[in-house]
């Protein structure tokens, strides 16, 4: 065994990154007890938001909410630095609503920041991480482009778009980078791919911006913002801030903006479309699906009218404006072309050109459920290293690969949330199982549990595990305890708390509901569909003094308690089919409960049976249950007997 180097420091664990995967990570092994370094080639663009800047979305929010709900730090960021809140779905009803926040860039990265120092586990050190040490077979830590060496029993890599990263925009303009005006890193890649990794590249893109100053903003829809309604964390001071109205972030709210990409954009692109990276040839990496670049949209939906364009703030201490939908690798030139063609837009002066970039990651197959590499003992991957998008998928991964390289140095016990248990579950075991062959990114069909695991109860969902583990301190124990109580406390005033007739009137009338005719329990009527349980309790006079957030909480585990128990036994079946057969003449593209993409996949690649077709990318658990549920319709409108259950 060779000598182990001379170390300045030692540590548990240290995480390569500090974007949002890095810094969930560190916070997450500080948590757990670890000595922690967090290491980046800036401290200054530590929690740097390098695309779009919003927190959140159809399942993104929620896997904010159960970070969150695990002491991590996205959402406490975002309500200290939001511009404006959403709540998407709220008309399908509170069972998938969605929270959605446009951020401060400046506001997100210094919360970011002074959320991770506040850890006094955790040590920032500014470096390029060169290469990974090792003593004999075990890693032992790390070297920086600068000499610096520093020791850790775990180590976690999560390093984005910066490995072998390439920028391009157009076909003559390319440059090395991980994101603009950052170097990429080479040798640590190198390193990597010489250990016997598997790797591979993905491409993902970033849109123009432009200066406010020069929008036509009479020519535009304006979205305003529902901050007043929702926090994002749980850890605000809950519930006394909230009952005292206490502001737990910026208290100015920005609107956003709504245009459109019409005829005359359309044309443009149609007429350079040789000269954008991606088409010209520049660049041969698959990119994600759900968040083309606006060549993919004008190519691939070539019968659309127009393509919506949101234009979101960047923060308060600049006119800049995110041209979200404008994603492109177009020459500049073209970009300012196209953007003169929206509506709004005619005069606008860009600030940013958008780009392109390529990079290299792992497929996430080569790691176990704590997101260790299996033939590298302490090492862990996390983000887009590992083939994903998005600040959320990252955050997720990044708690789970600090949390267990901390039980790795520690001795402890790692931390594997199941698919029921979690969206973060459903994200790993899709990842190291079915692996990725473009951008992972989550849906809320991902999950065959999507109804279970909401964004309003990811708390009490989660915080049994996170006591376990011992992720709060003294005050957050409290904070979670008044929240759980409160819902306990809302659950048992359903059931005892009887309603009149003449109490119940206006709220069932106002909610087209028929009317009583004896008094009942007031959870037997929340049951009731646009009933909502905070307008019984006060027809009731009951449960003033209890947060909001918490009645609705309890109104839904009343409403859809049915529902929670037939998902698992759903699941329970469609487990029992893994054998189960599928022609090879099934017209996939016909079976329109199942997702695009899954009919796409299925189509191409002809699985024998269920179990193959549950292997696949992009073939999520609740498309295999409409799949053997078009399966039998087709086997009855045929004669044919159906499948034994």
């Amino acid at each position: 065994m060779s000598q182990l180097p001379a170390f300045e420091s030692e540590f548990d664990v240290l995480v390569i990154g500090a974007g949002h995967a890095g810094t969930e990570a560190a916070v997450a092994a500080a948590r757990r007890g670890a000595r922690t370094a967090l290491v980046t080639s800036a401290l200054e663009t530590i929690g740097q938001m390098s695309c779009n800047p919003a927190i959140g979305g159809v399942a993104k929010g929620t896997v904010v909410r159960e970070v969150d709900a695990l002491g991590g730090i996205m959402g406490r960021a975002t309500d200290l630095a939001t511009l404006q809140f959403r709540m998407l779905n709220r008309s399908k009803g509170p069972a998938v609503w969605a929270p959605r926040a446009q951020c401060d860039r400046g506001l997100y990265r210094r919360a970011v920041r002074a959320l991770v120092e506040a850890h006094c586990g955790i040590e920032t050190v500014q470096g390029t991480v060169a290469r990974l040490l090792f003593a004999g077979d075990r890693l032992a830590g790390v070297e920086t482009l600068e000499g610096r060496r520093f020791g850790a029993r775990g180590v976690v890599v999560t390093t984005g778009t910066f490995l072998r990263g390439r920028i391009h925009i157009g076909t003559t303009t390319s440059l090395a980078g991980g994101r603009a005006g950052e170097s990429s890193a080479t040798h640590l890649a190198e390193q990597l791919e010489a250990a016997g990794l598997e790797v591979a590249r993905f491409k993902t893109g970033t849109p123009p911006r432009i200066d406010g100053r020069s929008v036509a903003w009479d020519r535009l829809a304006r979205q305003e913002s529902e901050i007043e309604d929702f926090d994002f964390s749980w850890s605000h001071f809950w519930p006394e801030a909230r009952r005292q109205g206490s502001a737990t972030r910026h208290p100015v709210q920005l609107p956003c903006w709504i245009t459109f990409l019409g005829a005359a954009g359309k044309e443009i692109i149609a007429r350079h479309i040789g000269e954008s990276a991606m088409y010209g040839g520049a660049i041969t990496s698959r990119g994600p699906r759900y968040c083309p670049s606006v060549e993919d949209k004008i190519v691939k939906f070539p019968d659309a009218e127009r393509h919506q364009i949101f234009l979101e703030p960047e923060g308060h201490d600049t006119h800049e404006l995110y041209v979200n939908g404008l994603s492109t690798s177009l020459p500049a030139p073209v970009q300012l072309a196209l953007l003169h063609s929206i509506p709004g837009l005619e005069t606008a002066r860009m600030t940013r050109a958008g780009y392109a970039i390529e990079y290299d990651y792992y497929p996430p197959t080569q790691l176990d459920q704590t997101l260790q590499v299996r033939s590298l003992p302490g090492l862990f991957f996390a983000g887009q290293i590992n083939g994903t998008t998005g600040y959320e998928e990252a955050a997720g991964q990044g708690l789970i690969a600090g949390a267990n390289a901390a039980a790795l140095a520690l001795d402890a016990a790692p931390l594997v949330l199941g698919r029921e248990s979690s969206y973060i579950g459903v994200l790993v075991d899709d990842l190291v199982t079915r692996g990725v062959d473009e951008p992972y990114r989550l849906f809320t069909s991902r999950s065959e549990f999507r109804l279970s695991i909401r964004q309003d109860n990811a708390l009490r969902r989660l915080a049994p595990r996170g006591l376990a583990l011992g992720l709060y301190d003294a005050a957050e124990r409290a904070m979670v305890d008044d929240r759980l109580s409160a819902e306990d406390e809302a659950r048992s005033l359903a059931e005892a708390t009887s309603i009149t007739p003449e109490d119940a009137a206006g709220v069932l009338a106002a909610a087209g509901s028929a009317p009583l005719v004896h008094a009942v329990r007031v959870a037997e009527l929340a049951r009731r569909q646009s009933v909502a349980l905070v307008d019984l309790f006060r027809a009731a006079a009951v449960g003033e003094h209890l947060p909001a957030d918490a009645v609705v909480s309890t109104e839904l585990e009343l409403k859809y308690a049915g529902y929670f128990e037939r998902e698992r036994v759903q699941a329970d079946r469609l487990r029992r089919m893994g054998d189960f057969p599928l022609d090879a003449s099934l017209p996939y593209d016909e079976m329109l409960s199942l997702s695009f993409e899954a009919r796409q996949k299925l189509q191409a690649r002809r699985p024998r049976t269920l179990a193959q077709a549950s292997s696949m990318p992009g073939v999520s658990r609740t498309d295999l249950q409409n799949l053997v549920i078009e399966i039998e319709r087709r086997r009855r409108r045929v004669g044919a007997a159906g499948p034994a259950d």
